[in-house]
């Protein structure tokens, strides 16, 4: 069985990803700027780790990571070390450099490990524009991307570029287009704010949401179990596909996590600025061609992650 490497295995739908396939009996190699593995611990605490390989790095360099693909018998890639919306905004630099060159460094490592490798990597939502740019219906894949923010950029010219790299080089990729993914585990970005949310009403503190207005709110269990369904997917080509959750909108959050945990709403307020992003989205496609994908409700992820936050007190 081809070993699996997990670019920024550290992060929330990272540790997902490594713990699903340590489960289904995968070698796994993590490529990370360290080996702590914590959101790891929080979501599996006891699990196996005998197939578990760690290696140390950064995604911008080019030959380490070819090395590691190529010497490592890697035959399928999860690509998601990334920074996220607010560094790429006030870094726009370094930001490029890890999101897009960095992506960049895992295709020519696939394309030159002397064997097929397949590539399942992190695009965003955030390609899409503010919502009042677009008609009022649910996005597809076919409508024109309007990033708003320099992380959205990159992220669309990673989808551009997996295109490139399957007609000229045959690697076959499929891109995910997550919204706002929540769950244990996610702690880092704006968008982490429901989460953070919810881990304050387990452990009864205070806290404040720092945005406003509407979010596709999506289970990390469900998206980590996307991603692995389109890995082992028999899809040739550079597909790129939408994910879809349930539409929440902020300020609702408290009044939900109250009939959860009495006395939350109490702890918890919201109020900032909306993400510049179009929350209706199309997934259609992604279930024609990779069908099983999974959908929690958003009340039944709130309570298992909130469950999990109380459990790790």
């Amino acid at each position: 069985m081809d070993r699996v490497l997990v670019t920024g295995a550290q992060g929330c739908i990272g540790a997902w990803v490594v713990r699903k396939l340590i489960e289904r009996g995968h070698e796994v190699v993590t490529y990370d700027l360290s080996t702590d593995l914590a959101r790891l611990d929080l979501i599996s605490p006891g699990l196996d780790r005998r197939g578990l390989r760690q290696e140390t790095g950064r995604i911008e360099d080019t030959e380490r990571l070819k090395t590691l693909v190529r010497e490592q018998g890697v035959g399928h890639i999860v690509h998601l070390a990334a920074v996220l919306m607010p560094y790429c905004q006030a870094n726009p630099v370094s930001g490029g450099l890890i999101n897009v060159v960095g992506t960049l460094n895992v295709f020519e490592a696939a394309r030159d490990a002397g064997r097929p490798v397949r590539v399942v990597y992190a695009s965003s939502s955030a390609v899409w524009g503010p919502e009042d740019a677009y008609e009022a219906r649910p996005l597809n894949e076919g409508d024109q991307a309007r990033p708003a923010t320099h992380y959205g950029v990159f992220k669309y010219a990673n989808e551009e570029n997996a295109r490139v790299f399957y007609s000229s080089n045959g690697i076959s990729s499929v891109g995910l287009r997550p919204w706002a993914v929540y769950g244990p585990g996610r702690d880092a970005g704006l968008t982490a704010d429901p989460t953070l949310a919810m881990r304050a009403a387990a452990e009864r503190k205070p806290f404040h949401i720092r945005i406003s207005g509407f979010m596709d709110m999506q289970y990390v269990g469900d998206v980590a179990e996307t991603f692995l369904h389109c890995l082992f997917a028999d899809l040739s080509g550079a597909h790129v596909f939408n994910l879809v959750g349930d539409i929440l909108r902020m300020e609702d959050l408290p009044g939900m996590l109250e009939t959860l945990r009495p006395g939350a709403q109490g702890l918890i307020t919201c109020g900032g600025n909306a993400v510049p992003v179009a929350y209706k989205m199309d997934d259609s496609a992604l279930r024609r061609h990779v069908p099983g994908i999974p959908r929690t409700s958003f009340e039944d992820g709130m309570r298992e992650t909130v469950e999990i936050f109380e459990r790790a007190r």
